[in-house]
């Protein structure tokens, strides 16, 4: 399939091909038909995002409704990736999801951005970054991803977040924009939410 020769190592394009216009259709295709599975038809979905997505691991699941500009077509899911409801992949480039990591619901990952400059986004030119999340993260519910964020293995990523820098492996962060809160330390071993303490067994 033709691409974007711009799109991996970000410079500025213009999206108007009428070729990629044509296969990026086809691509919204298998994703509304995607949404439109019932509860039931786990197999069919399973199905649609392994045709959709670049690669896709054993064991995932996305909740519908899943949105994308492609598709997923650029979309990189190593195993048992959750993603709850409402995950926006703005996947005009590549993005890559580690095994094991999860999604709350209304999480945006964006790969593409426009210039500042109003005459050029005038003009409708465009930029696109891959992003790249480690394994066994969990991102919270209302997280926004800029283009080309890294985020480290294990990182926990508050609610409501806005990252738009790389955030290192085994930390907490959150905030507007995200920064890092602490390291994943001992007292994580002990308590799973607020006082209330793990049952050693489960370690």
């Amino acid at each position: 399939m033709k691409e974007h020769p711009e799109l991996h190592d970000e410079s500025l394009y213009l999206p108007v091909d009428p070729d990629l216009v044509y296969q990026q259709q086809q691509c919204l295709e298998w994703l509304y038909d995607f949404n439109q599975t019932r509860p039931a038809e786990k197999a069919k979905r399973q199905q649609l995002l392994a045709h959709m997505f670049a690669a896709l691991g054993a064991d995932c699941y996305v909740e519908p409704p899943l949105h994308a500009n492609w598709g997923g077509r650029f979309v990189h899911f190593g195993d048992a990736v959750y993603a709850n409801f409402n995950l926006t992949l703005v996947d005009d480039t590549h993005i890559y999801v580690g095994s094991h990591t999860m999604f709350g619901p209304n999480v945006t990952i964006a790969t593409t951005g426009h210039p500042v400059l109003p005459k050029l986004r005038a003009q409708g030119y465009q930029f696109s970054a891959p992003v790249h999340i480690g394994e066994n993260c969990w991102v919270g519910a209302g997280v926004t991803i800029l283009p080309g964020v890294t985020v480290g293995d294990n990182t926990v990523i508050g609610a409501g977040s806005l990252v738009t820098r790389d955030l290192p492996a085994n930390v907490v962060a959150y905030g507007d924009p995200c920064k890092v809160a602490r390291p994943i330390g001992e007292r994580d071993r002990e308590y799973y939410f607020n006082q209330r303490k793990i049952d050693p067994r489960l370690l």
